[in-house]
């Protein structure tokens, strides 16, 4: 819907308008992408639990700020027959076509990014305490509101906490990490996602078709994937690509605005790499250079095509993905069967290392072909698992120096030239006594070496949450101490199995950190869950409680507490009690200051 109401088209001989605000929503039902927060705010407005303050929050261009203005408009909705806060805004009211225009007197707007300082936020403090002019509530929208500072936040708290009935805020950031949290307790916070590209595809096809422009659906989906599940990025781009083609759009012109590689071409680019056929792959990749793809582009759209067979392989249903092109969805699903999902991460890891090599290169070109050549070459070398398998499957059968030879499946594996790859006599032995080698060409012979057996790390026994603080300790990972020290509570703990509970404190990756460091540190797997039961105390609050015990012990104490009596204000403040009994069992003399020395000022 376009902004203002249910007109879609400009008027004739008014200025133009882009299409990111000539379709801007103007309710609800035409907020596209999120659901989750339009069932909400339903459900919300239906039983009359209507918050004070919400926060917005999401990439941009996501739809924060026009969903702000929808919300305000929705909380100042009025007609002949409804005067109350609806979400159902397919009648326009009194107010709907001033708040959506951004010109209403009681919606109001500030950029945070210009407006950061206290004295902003005063005005604002000084403003809320007189009712609305006309609406039935004053709305605060703030945008961008993590660029306040720390005295505008801390200014904003008390009228956050408890504004008038009469006054509502809405916050907008892209950037949610920085808001501090005594303002995000104080709101009811939506997170606006990223809009899926076959949604974004559709959507810019209903534009084209209120546009009366002609569009190939590969352009779409190329324009649809260019905006990262941005709405007004998919629009910005949607438009410019009409202009560029004056009129209609094709794939062929939004791949030359984008400096996109052809993605027929890149599939084809993807099968010569597979295939280890580094030479057509290299002409391929010259090619599309040369028609005015961009090296780190070309690169990108492979990393993005290994992607989607990855993805394919293991949820063929993600072929019907509305952004893909007929291209993509047969051969990719064809890829998906015939590669093997190591084959895929190999080439995926090469291309994510490749990829900032050419954007930081001052020869791209160059640099991109160096990442095909490594890819290509890696296509055909066995992965990790299959060398192995190959060299379980390998056999030694007698030759005349009562040595032996490998042989797979009673066949001596062939070298390049077609001779036979004979191993040396003298072979080292396993564990088991069974001969243990690797194959290393070297023109027409392969040579054995010794596998290196690893050894095997001994595992550390784990009883009790002083097991892992100690061994955080001996590894030297000071905050991994501290963190177990306080914010753990031990449930149940078992070999390979730790349930936890955690404090309020505790960081979100506690668990994932406490998985992998135990993992390194004990030389096995460990499943640490968090469980509901309460658990038993920290270690921080069991040392407290002991503390608190013997300061209560030695308060009881006669003389410490004669001594008390003797300096009124004096207290206690800490206990200390040193392994003196077997000092004293040996004869030998106690330092000055621990407990037996005549010394009693040095008791505190």
């Amino acid at each position: 819907m376009s902004e203002g109401g249910n007109d879609l088209k400009a008027k004739a001989g008014g200025a133009y308008r882009v299409l990111a605000r000539k379709y801007r929503p103007a309710d609800f039902t035409s907020l596209i992408g999120q659901e989750p927060m339009v069932r909400t705010l339903t459900n919300a407005f239906s039983s009359g639990r209507i918050a004070q303050a919400w926060m917005l929050t999401g990439v941009r261009g996501v739809g924060k700020t026009t969903t702000a203005r929808i919300l305000a408009r929705a909380l100042n909705y009025k007609t002949a027959e409804i005067d109350q806060p609806s979400v159902d805004l397919s009648v326009p009211g009194e107010h709907c076509q001033a708040i959506m225009e951004g010109r209403h007197v009681d919606v109001i707007e500030m950029d945070a990014a210009s407006h950061t300082g206290i004295d902003d936020i005063r005005e604002i403090i000084e403003q809320v305490r007189y009712a609305p002019v006309s609406a039935r509530y004053k709305v605060y929208i703030i945008d961008e509101v993590h660029m306040l500072s720390t005295q505008a936040f801390n200014g904003l708290l008390k009228t956050l906490e408890e504004p008038p009935p009469h006054v509502k805020f809405i916050f907008a950031t892209t950037e949610i990490r920085k808001v501090p949290i005594t303002i995000l307790s104080r709101c009811q916070r939506f997170d606006l996602r990223r809009v899926d590209a076959g949604v974004l595809t559709d959507h810019l096809r209903k534009i084209a078709a209120l546009e009366d422009v002609a569009v190939e659906d590969e352009a779409l989906a190329m324009v649809a994937r260019a905006a990262e599940g941005s709405v007004r990025d998919s629009l910005s781009i949607f438009d410019q690509a009409i202009a560029h083609g004056g009129g209609g759009v094709t794939a062929e012109a939004v791949r030359m605005m984008l400096g996109l590689g052809d993605r027929g071409r890149v599939i084809d680019l993807f099968e010569h790499l597979m295939k280890g056929d580094a030479a057509a792959a290299l002409t391929e990749f010259r090619a599309q250079y040369d028609t005015g793809a961009d090296p780190a582009t070309v690169l990108t759209d492979l990393a993005e095509f290994n992607h989607l067979v990855t993805r394919l392989k293991f949820i063929p249903s993600a072929a019907s993905d509305a952004s893909l092109t007929e291209s993509e969805r047969q051969r990719g699903l064809a890829f998906s069967q015939s590669l093997s999902v190591r084959v895929l991460s190999r080439a995926w890891q090469m291309l994510l290392k490749g990829i900032p090599e050419v954007q930081g290169s001052n020869r791209p070109v160059s640099a991109g072909e160096m990442v095909l050549i490594r890819i290509a070459h890696a296509a055909t070398l066995p992965t990790l698992d299959e060398a192995l398998k190959t060299l379980d499957g390998m056999t030694l059968q007698p030759s005349g120096n009562g040595g032996g030879r490998p042989s797979l499946g009673g066949a001596a594996p062939q070298s390049g030239n077609g001779t036979s790859a004979v191993a040396q006599s003298h072979m080292p032995q396993g564990p088991s006594g069974s001969p243990t080698m690797r194959l290393v060409q070297g023109g027409t012979q392969a040579v054995p070496a010794a596998v290196p057996t690893m050894p095997e790390v001994d595992t550390v026994p784990i009883n009790s949450l002083a097991d892992i603080a100690d061994l955080a300790d001996k590894h030297r990972d000071m905050t991994l101490k501290v963190l177990v020290r306080r914010c753990v509570r031990l449930v149940k703990v078992e070999p390979g199995r730790l349930d936890v509970n955690l404090t309020s404190e505790a960081p979100k990756t506690l668990l994932g950190d406490l998985t992998v460091k135990l993992k390194a540190w004990t030389g096995r797997n460990w499943l640490v869950s968090l469980s509901r039961e309460e658990g038993g105390q920290t270690i921080s609050e069991i040392e407290a409680s002991k503390r608190e015990n013997a300061i209560l012990d030695a308060r009881s104490d006669p003389t410490v507490a004669a001594i008390l009596a003797k300096f009124p204000g004096a207290k206690i403040i800490d206990v200390r009690i040193p392994d003196a009994p077997e000092v004293e069992a040996e004869g030998t003399e106690l330092p000055p200051g621990a407990v037996g020395d005549d010394d009693d000022d040095d008791l505190f």
